[in-house]
């Protein structure tokens, strides 16, 4: 009766075209055959990953197939041969946690080119030694790309990947495109010599049919809020390269995922193209940006200060500026304190950025605070507002869109991290007794750091492009819960406090526009400008006290 042969697994990570040390696919697997019919093994199956990184085990769809059967005994396997430790894997945990496993189900791992087996005494020290060594290779390869790109960074050369929106790349250089950097300009003005932030900039853009031109790195028409203000971010436009705005951190508590977290601290030096702004629009900018981002920061504000709720919303009636919040002292005719006035008043009445209004009326808070109020309770009230109401909120939000534009980033990363694990097989193949060694060497890696660049952009893009989908997601949630508060607006408003009336009243008017002179009836309210889309066409509400009656603009702004 002829002796049971030992069942083995095979396990490749290579693609179809790739040499490793001068063996290709059939002749390694050829090798590995040649081995187990030397030891009088059985091949009951053979796993392969083509193209896979050996960076971590995650991915490599034949491994965890391969690793599943171990578990379950499938095949009543002994060993699992690779042609070298490297297919197995580069990452020198992964490597020792895996062959941990196979070993508690009573299965070694077998090196053929190295000469490694588990299950020999010295088998998985050397394991341990080489898959560390595997490790540092893969890492010295990343650092080496990174040095190469902070070295062209000082340089003041571009880095690689798309060009940002205003330039165009020739010869690896970067230089201005003028059908492109008209918007960029425009951007930076409007931010720094304006009030308007980048949702007003966005806007603004939209308006005067300012599109953003489709390119390979992007095909949305529009200037989003989060666009701008990474390109308000982006000192190249002042001729500057900058290396290391972004960096990719391990995410706590896990071993192979990474993030990419704004740094603080980064270099920053001329570049070699043409700046599309000046660097003092470009710092001035930067100052708006820290102070916006501060602008809710009330550090310094007394608990008991009073909340203004139009303040800014309301237009002053001469120059159309925002008018603001402010009190005055009232006193009886003996100079004793009578009681604190509040009123909006125009901001221009002194000189301001060389503008001074004449408009010099004090307008009481509390008498137009409750004619805006009155108004919207009248509305909220109508049959036809609340059905569009209840249509807005029932309606879906499209980002059918966007979602192609994040799977197409997907796609574009996939094919990518392929293209780089190849190139990365290549140099591992390499020859070093080879007489044109060093410049195929050099060739592919140029050829990975180039790779690494463009992975970089497009995470960068995909992130974006997330983002842009949240703030979509976002802006249809605010949007929804500001309905829902209007539906119930007259029972709502009245236990709001003041913080939430005036939060309210952002998110809800667009603005309020003002008689020049207080009215017969008492009023001053003259039209109110709301921000989201309720109904299309103008309404007229009377006021309580007068027949008199004040139109109510609705600007329709669909999401």
């Amino acid at each position: 009766m002829s002796k049971e042969k030992t069942k083995v697994y095979t396990y490749t990570r290579v693609s179809t075209t790739m040499q490793i040390d001068g063996y290709s696919l059939d002749a390694q697997k050829n090798r590995m055959k040649a081995y187990a019919d030397y030891n009088d093994y059985e091949i009951v199956h053979e796993y392969e990953d083509a193209g896979k990184s050996g960076k971590s085990i995650e991915g490599r769809v034949q491994f965890n197939e391969m690793m599943e059967d171990i578990r379950s005994g499938k095949d009543g396997i002994s060993f699992v041969l690779v042609f070298k430790l490297s297919r197995f894997g580069r990452n020198a945990a992964d490597v020792l946690s895996t062959l941990q496993v196979m070993q508690d189900f009573g299965v070694n791992l077998v090196c053929v080119e190295d000469g490694i087996d588990s299950s020999k005494d010295a088998g998985k020290l050397m394991i341990s030694v080489l898959s560390a060594v595997a490790e540092i290779e893969r890492e010295n390869i990343r650092v080496q790309t990174m040095e190469g790109r902070i070295q062209k960074a000082r340089e003041g050369r571009w880095n690689g990947g798309f060009a940002p929106y205003g330039y165009r790349l020739v010869n690896g250089k970067l230089e201005i495109n003028e059908e492109e950097a008209e918007a960029i300009r425009i951007i930076y003005d409007q931010y720094v010599n304006t009030d308007i932030g980048a949702n007003g900039i966005a806007k603004y853009l939209e308006n005067h049919g300012i599109h953003k031109i489709p390119r390979q790195n992007g095909k949305n028409p529009l200037f989003d809020a989060h666009l701008i203000r990474l390109i308000l971010k982006n000192p190249v436009y002042c001729g500057k390269i900058a290396y290391g705005r972004r960096k990719t951190e391990k995410v706590h508590g896990t071993r192979n995922e990474y993030r990419l977290v704004e740094q603080d601290n980064y270099l920053l030096t001329d570049g070699l193209h043409e700046a599309i702004i000046s660097e003092d629009v470009w710092q001035a900018a930067q100052v708006k940006l820290l102070a916006q981002a501060k602008k809710y920061e009330h550090v310094n504000k007394p608990k008991n200060e009073r909340t203004h709720l139009l303040s800014g919303i309301v237009k002053c009636p001469v120059c159309g500026v925002g008018m603001y919040g402010n009190k005055s002292i009232k006193y009886k005719k003996d100079g004793t304190k009578y009681k604190d006035f509040y009123y909006y008043g125009c901001k221009h009445r002194t000189m301001t950025r060389g503008h001074k209004c004449d408009y010099k009326k004090q307008v009481q808070e509390e008498l137009l605070d409750d004619a805006v109020a009155e108004v919207i309770t009248k509305l909220v009230r109508n049959p036809k507002f609340a059905a569009m109401m209840q249509e807005k909120i029932n309606m879906q939000v499209d980002t059918t869109a966007i979602d192609q534009e994040i799977a197409n980033y997907e796609k574009q990363l996939r094919q990518s991290y392929s293209t780089k694990s190849k190139l990365m097989e290549e140099i591992d193949s390499l020859d070093p007794d080879d007489r044109h060694y060093i410049r195929r060497k050099a060739d592919l890696d140029d050829r990975l750091y180039k790779m690494y660049d463009k992975i970089e952009d497009l995470e960068s893009q995909m992130i974006e492009a997330r983002a842009k989908k949240q703030t979509i997601e976002a802006e249809k949630l605010t949007g929804d819960n500001i309905y829902k508060v209007l539906v119930c607006f007259d029972q709502l408003y009245g236990a709001m406090n003041e913080i939430e009336k005036r939060q309210l009243m952002e998110e809800l008017i667009e603005e309020v526009q003002i008689y020049e002179e207080r009215q017969p009836n008492g009023q001053w309210l003259k039209s109110i400008k709301f921000k989201l889309p309720i109904i299309e066409e103008d309404m007229n509400m009377s006021l309580d006290n007068d027949e008199h009656v004040e139109t109510v603009c609705l600007l329709h702004k669909p999401f």
